[in-house]
């Protein structure tokens, strides 16, 4: 039996809904998120993105081939050149400075979901690191997919919130998520049932702990 990403993502079905579908990604489209919220989140996906680079750094520690090596690279780069320095340049435009972002303490729910990521990889292989990866890059992805097509998204000036949605329906940050899913396709195409199943619960963990971003987001929580 051959297993596909789309099946991975099918066994959180709902789960996989509740994170695409936030009311923090609904009032985000429609630009009628709360400007404290969207700062709070800003803070803590900085840090956030720090934990996921060293995230692909041990992908790149734990991989056995130059193809898997190049691979984590490419994910490291769109980290690190593209979410991050997009990200410090959205944070200036919010007033929020590279020194305050230093300084901040990390959010409980951003701790919980970077170190389960970071757990998986160290004690699991590199296919638990990219299952465990996998709803940040390829979800994020999928959520600007999503907005673009509700009639209720608000895009242009009109919504302040314009540029997060640019950022990832571009065409290199949904290159590097489809270039996860053609990766993970390979791999899942070999494992077997009782591995898939192992696997599909490190994916909905992390997709959890995705809707605890936006809910910590939303709610402003630490």
């Amino acid at each position: 039996m051959s297993f596909t990403f789309n099946e991975l993502k099918n066994s959180c079905e709902h789960n996989w809904r509740a994170y695409r579908e936030h009311e923090f990604v609904r009032r985000l489209g429609r630009g009628t998120l709360a400007p404290e919220a969207f700062r709070h989140y800003l803070k803590q996906d900085y840090l956030f993105l720090i934990q996921f680079g060293r995230a692909f750094a041990l992908a790149a520690y734990k991989s056995p081939t130059l193809a898997d090596l190049r691979h984590a690279k490419a994910g490291l780069d769109a980290i690190i050149d593209l979410e991050l320095g997009l990200h410090i340049d959205y944070c200036n435009q919010w007033g929020i400075g590279e020194q305050e972002l230093a300084g901040l303490p990390e959010a409980r729910a951003t701790l919980a979901y970077t170190r389960y990521v970071l757990d998986t990889g160290n004690r699991g292989d590199l296919l638990d690191l990219h299952v465990a990866l996998a709803p940040c890059l390829v979800g994020y992805a999928e959520i600007a997919r999503w907005l673009v097509e509700q009639p209720g998204t608000v895009r242009g000036e009109a919504n302040p919130y314009e540029a997060w949605i640019a950022m990832y329906e571009s065409a290199e940050f949904q290159a590097a998520a489809q270039a996860e899913i053609a990766w993970l396709n390979e791999r899942l195409a070999e494992v077997p049932p009782s591995r898939f199943n192992q696997l599909c619960r490190i994916f909905d963990d992390a997709t959890r702990l995705e809707i605890d971003f936006w809910e910590m987001g939303l709610e402003q929580k630490m």
